[in-house]
């Protein structure tokens, strides 16, 4: 079985340093970190990163900001999206900005384990396809 790789963005330490171990516990291979700027930076350097859970609302780059910005550079990354302050305009944006998902904080374990699971598999037709067409196209070139 291959290994979730998943980055944690919320700007409250205490909860991610708590979801990381929850998440870690789970089998997953978790970053956190504290700011959108820092989420580029890790996925930058780290191209590994499945899925990025991010927070809403945070000081600097909030989230859809930092949303915005992994959409454009690491498209095949999915992006659920948490908040506390949820309001239907942020999940509407976020959504349609390319969020897999929209959780509200606190969430249930389950629920954002559902989140994980369905956002992996997409990504994972993704690149199945992306593979695919990679094959017929060098395929084409030898007819």
């Amino acid at each position: 079985m291959v290994m979730t790789n998943i980055m944690l963005v919320d700007d409250e330490e205490p909860f991610v340093e708590t979801m990381t171990k929850r998440l870690t516990k789970k089998g997953f291979n978790v970053i956190g970190v504290l700011s959108g700027d820092e989420a580029l930076n890790k996925l930058e350097s780290n191209r590994m990163i499945d899925l990025v859970i991010l927070d809403v609302k945070m000081p600097g780059k909030d989230g859809i900001e930092t949303l915005q910005t992994i959409k454009k550079r690491f498209p095949l990354v999915e992006v659920v999206m948490l908040t506390g302050h949820a309001t239907v305009e942020s999940a509407i944006e976020g959504m349609r900005l390319g969020a897999f998902d929209y959780l509200m904080k606190p969430c249930e374990m389950d629920q954002l384990l559902a989140k994980i699971g369905e956002a992996k598999d997409k990504k994972h037709l993704h690149e199945e396809k992306i593979k695919a067409a990679k094959i017929k196209e060098l395929s084409s070139q030898f007819d």
